[in-house]
């Protein structure tokens, strides 16, 4: 069996999961309620305080799916009684990050600043302290949304590796490359 996938799912207090006849997970707790579909060959069961996701064959493709959902229900519990944090920070000199409301606005080097629309789910937050890189600050219940959005802040500079310039994670290892060596006469 699937090393990921027969782990049981363990339920903090304060959290609630219905499955539904059709295959939907709803997991609900003190931070908010997600929504997931499971594929109908999947059985996914609330055992007093635990979820146990299993499969009806060996074959690969139920193999696959069944880490794949217990992986998914898990993130879900997990982001309903923790939540999401993700934090990006602006290498570069006169880099700058400013948000009002959901609009992120970064200054990265380009002839015109950048408006970041935030999804509703995800909040944030923005701190530049004098001598350091500004820091944007991302917190969310859904795993996959707030690294969908990390990921599409993180694109519009990416890490030059000559300098090591653009937005990078917090704690983020660069792989430098050395320069040119001058010519030898």
């Amino acid at each position: 069996m699937s090393r990921i996938g027969k782990k049981p799912i363990n339920l903090p207090s304060g959290v609630t999961v219905d499955v539904s006849a059709h295959g939907v997970v709803t997991v609900k707790g003190p931070k908010g309620t997600l929504v997931q579909e499971v594929n109908p060959d999947i059985q996914v069961k609330v055992e007093g305080n635990e979820i146990v996701v299993s499969r009806p064959t060996d074959s690969k493709r139920h193999k696959s799916m069944h880490g794949l959902y217990r992986s998914l229900i898990n993130n879900m519990v997990i982001g309903v009684s923790e939540g999401y944090k993700k934090e990006l920070e602006l290498v570069g000199v006169g880099y700058k990050a400013s948000n009002q409301g959901q609009v992120l606005e970064l200054n990265l080097g380009y002839s015109h600043n950048i408006f970041f629309a935030l999804p509703a789910d995800v909040a944030v937050k923005t701190e530049t302290a004098k001598g350091k890189n500004p820091i944007i600050t991302l917190e969310a219940i859904d795993k996959e949304l707030i690294g969908q959005v990390a990921a599409k802040i993180r694109s519009l500079r990416k890490i030059e590796p000559y300098k090591g310039k653009g937005v990078r994670f917090v704690g983020e290892q660069i792989r430098r490359k050395a320069g040119k060596t001058a010519a030898k006469k």
